[in-house]
């Protein structure tokens, strides 16, 4: 059999790591900030690109797909050329690859900041920047696909199985949940509304987390786990049941972040069951991961590599038990829209994605450069550290949401809200969040610790960049199955009736999901007193998701005695018909206002009210953490875009009258006129066509139209 010799290309690597660690710091940095801004308001500094709304998208999107991004291709690029004998297939398309992914999260740190959000989590980027990611996804698609076409080695390893799952879904997912029509440069409008929009969120949100956060961090734990422990994988047959189960079953749980809210009780009911179902594929992944380490666990006291890994995967057991239990409804009830949801992603991103990038690059680094670990005492030392900020960042915010759902839901045994002030509830969980910015800080030294030893430990050697390996010519493969070949194997050896199996896995839940929401008239029962928004309260509606205001509110009120006797009646799925994108939101640090504009309700708030809030929050509401937007006073509405802005709301469907466009900048300064004028007769000047006429506007239609159609 002809040996045949190549050289793997290593400088791929060393470039997505290097760009790993410097991500993540910056992420991490973005993270802390942004927990101070929630503990002492000051920290938004009064300034528009600086505050808790635009910072706040620009550090998940900066963890997701900068630090855990880079940290996959690090992983894939390196265990694919070796498990699969060959040199990737483009060094150009890596290169491509490389510095295209990094353009992307340039222009999203530069777009987040300025305002240029598309306002659904996870799926903030701005339209030409989804198209960018879509572009540059092919081009990885491409090249690990080209990879399999000339591999060396017949069967195709459980690592890679997760690596093809990972493009095909989040190609999907990508695609249908940003299809948008433009309004500007970096402005649009989503296809989707109301609830529709809420389910292919969610499908993506949930499944971003399932497909990008996850089953690409199970190859990199199929790859580096085994090796760094020099154990072979605990089960092949495992391996098998948990792939299959993990994804077929993940994509049908996107649901389960819509419970007890304005969405059909079939897609309610499907969410709960896939989400339990969930746990036992998923703790399979983590049994087989712990159980690989039988036979090392003495060598884990003093590998770093090793504490790192049994750290990750515990907290992937952790999160994925937390996942099922937070889709039962009794306790969704609770957890919904309080910190709970903050603690249950930090523990995966911090302990699962955080701790298994680690654990890669403390074990990859020396190997590319060709020496020892500069500091294994300070490896391990980062451990204890980030392990401990771990601990002291998620713990309070457990403690802080049973505090808020608690308040939120007592009574007094005369019936009426134990803590009708919502700002109550905030004020009781500053502690909390004191502790939890301390905690990000140590894990912030831990991360800064782990970039100076991965630095100093690349200057003490020399990269390998073309590390020569040998292996045998592939032989024609027979296209029947093998005497003795399990189905399984037949198509581990054929990696494009594999691709094909994965894809299918995941388009079942995604067609039974999605496509009954949009063929099913009754799922989106129409209200009649439901009408379009004025061009001024579609102006401000546009400003609200440009600040990132659901980031802390919620516009959904559930069916339950403390929120309706709180906010109001409870949300119909007909009252968002003409939201694009849809603002329900998925945390509340500030009270619901879904029913704002309802006079007479127990949220209203007058004109002059919503003017000295938005100016000076704390000389309204002392206790407020939220920032100030003085903003809001000095810069005018983009007039130009008014029309443009109607076209497409038209094109969606939104019944305005033909020609509205032509005289809906009339409309709007007419309606920003009224709004001053009130103003003024308690003293306040403001010209018509400023901002916070528009955000008013907006706050005052919230619930208005639902409440007239029980007139």
């Amino acid at each position: 059999m002809e040996q045949q010799t190549f050289y793997y290309d290593n400088k791929i690597v060393r470039l997505f790591g290097g760009v790993t660690i410097l991500w993540g710091v910056v992420g991490v940095l973005v993270g802390l900030l942004i927990a101070l801004q929630l503990a002492f308001p000051a920290m938004n500094f009064n300034l528009p690109w600086l505050t808790f709304g635009r910072l706040r998208p620009l550090h998940t999107n900066a963890i997701i797909f900068a630090f855990v991004g880079n940290g996959i291709f690090t992983a894939a690029y390196y265990s694919m050329q070796r498990l699969l004998k060959t040199r990737m297939y483009s060094d150009l398309l890596g290169r491509i690859h490389f510095w295209g992914w990094q353009l992307i999260i340039v222009a999203a740190a530069i777009t987040l900041p300025l305002g240029y959000t598309q306002g659904k989590e996870y799926a903030e980027l701005s339209w030409p920047i989804d198209i960018a990611v879509a572009l540059i996804w092919v081009v990885f698609g491409w090249n690990m696909l080209g990879t399999l076409a000339i591999r060396r080695v017949r069967h195709i390893y459980v690592a890679i199985w997760f690596y093809i799952s990972t493009f095909i879904t989040i190609a999907v997912l990508w695609i249908v949940n940003n299809l948008a029509i433009p309004t500007g440069w970096f402005e649009s409008y989503s296809i989707y509304a109301g609830i529709q929009d809420a389910l292919v969120q969610w499908w993506y949100g949930h499944n971003a987390v399932a497909f990008f956060l996850t089953t690409p961090m199970l190859g990199l734990m199929y790859y580096f786990l085994p090796k760094a422990a020099n154990r072979p994988v605990y089960s092949y047959k495992l391996s098998i049941i948990h792939f299959w189960a993990l994804i077929f079953l993940y994509i049908w749980a996107g649901p389960h972040h819509l419970l007890y809210q304005a969405l059909p009780a079939w897609a309610q009911s499907m969410g709960v069951v896939f989400s339990v179902m969930l746990l036992m594929p998923s703790w399979g992944g983590m049994v087989n991961g712990l159980l690989t380490l039988r036979g090392a666990w003495d060598r884990v006291r003093d590998s770093a590599v090793l504490k790192f890994y049994v750290v990750g995967v515990t907290a992937y057991g952790m999160s994925t038990f937390e996942g099922p239990l937070l889709s039962l409804k009794s306790v969704n009830a609770i957890s919904h829209f309080t910190d709970w949801t903050i603690a249950h992603v930090h523990i995966g991103a911090m302990g699962w994605n955080g701790f298994m990038i680690f654990g890669m690059i403390y074990w990859l680094w020396p190997r590319l450069f060709n020496t020892k670990m500069y500091s294994e005492k300070m490896a391990n030392g980062h451990f204890w550290i980030g392990t401990l900020g771990m601990i002291i960042y998620a713990v309070p915010l457990y403690w802080a949401a049973i505090t808020q759902a608690l308040m939120w839901k007592e009574f007094t045994p005369e019936g009426f809200l134990a803590y009708p002030n919502f700002m109550e509830t905030v004020t009781q969980i500053l502690p909390m969040y004191y502790l939890r910015s301390f905690g990000g800080l140590l894990y912030l030294i831990g991360f800064l610790m782990f970039a100076f030893n991965t630095i100093m430990t690349a200057r003490s050697g020399k990269l390998i960049a073309e590390e020569e390996a040998s292996a045998p010519a592939l032989e024609p493969m027979k296209k029947s199955r093998e005497s003795g070949e399990t189905p399984h194997r037949w198509v581990e050896r054929r990696w494009v009736p594999f691709t094909i199996w994965a894809f299918i896995a995941i388009a079942i839940g995604s067609i039974i999901e999605l496509v009954p929401g949009f063929m099913v008239k009754s799922n989106v029962p129409t209200i009649e007193s439901v009408q379009p928004y004025t061009p001024l309260e579609l102006a401000g509606r546009d400003i609200y998701v440009r600040e990132g205001c659901y980031t802390c509110h919620s516009q959904q009120v559930r069916p339950f005695r403390s929120e309706t006797e709180r906010y109001g009646e409870y949300s119909k799925a007909g009252e968002f018909v003409y939201d694009h994108p849809y603002q329900w939101g998925s945390r509340r640090m500030g009270p619901d206002l879904a029913r704002e504009g309802v006079v007479g309700g127990p949220m209203y708030k007058s004109n002059t009210w919503h003017y000295n809030h938005f100016l000076r929050p704390q000389d309204v509401i002392a206790e407020s953490v939220m920032p100030a937007y003085p903003w809001f006073i000095s810069d005018q509405i983009d007039l130009e875009a008014i029309p443009v802005k109607i076209r497409a709301m038209q094109t969606l469907g939104v019944p305005y009258a033909e020609g509205f466009d032509l005289i809906a900048v009339e409309n709007l300064l007419k309606q920003g006129q009224s709004i001053a004028d009130d103003l003024k007769s308690n003293g306040i000047e403001v010209e018509k066509d400023r901002e916070i006429l528009a955000v008013i506007a907006y706050m005052q239609r919230l619930g208005v139209d639902i409440t007239k159609s029980h007139k």
